[in-house]
């Protein structure tokens, strides 16, 4: 008795070692150094006192773009904490806005010369139309033209 041949699958698996293509950014990011004061909004829990409390931090933003910044900081903030980031572009245009740590990157060893830096993603989550009018601009006039 004949029996019928294995068909090959249509779309092979991917394999254990293999991982999947990162989304794509939304919004192109600007390398910039702007001073930036960071707020958490929600209470943390001090080591120290066991009591609630708010921490607040002048930072370096080492990129920008209308989604979000990259913060240099020594303390990183938990991913998930909400932060008020507070900034002012150089024509003296401020912008505040609430965000989302979305993600922390911690360095241990190596060389220091070529290690990443130390800092916390966050994501834009509100600020007004005319602030964000203004880091619109600021933006057009950063950003590189295209290649």
């Amino acid at each position: 008795m004949d029996q019928p041949e294995p068909q090959a699958p249509q779309h092979e698996p991917p394999r254990a070692h293999e991982t999947p293509e990162p989304p794509q950014r939304r919004h192109p990011r600007v390398p910039v150094t702007l001073a930036v004061r960071v707020s958490t909004i929600d209470p943390e829990v001090d080591p120290r006192t066991g009591r609630p409390c708010f921490r607040a931090s002048r930072e370096v933003c080492a990129n920008l773009s209308r989604g979000g910044l990259f913060l240099r900081t020594a303390e990183p903030i938990a991913p998930g904490r909400r932060v008020l980031v507070e900034l002012h572009f150089p024509d003296g245009s401020p912008l505040e806005a609430v965000g989302r740590v979305a993600w922390t990157r911690r360095v241990l060893g190596g060389d220091a010369a070529h290690r990443p830096q130390i800092g916390v993603g966050v994501e834009f989550l509100g600020a007004s139309p005319d602030q964000l009018d203004a880091l619109e601009s600021f933006l057009a006039c950063e950003e590189p033209p295209p290649r």
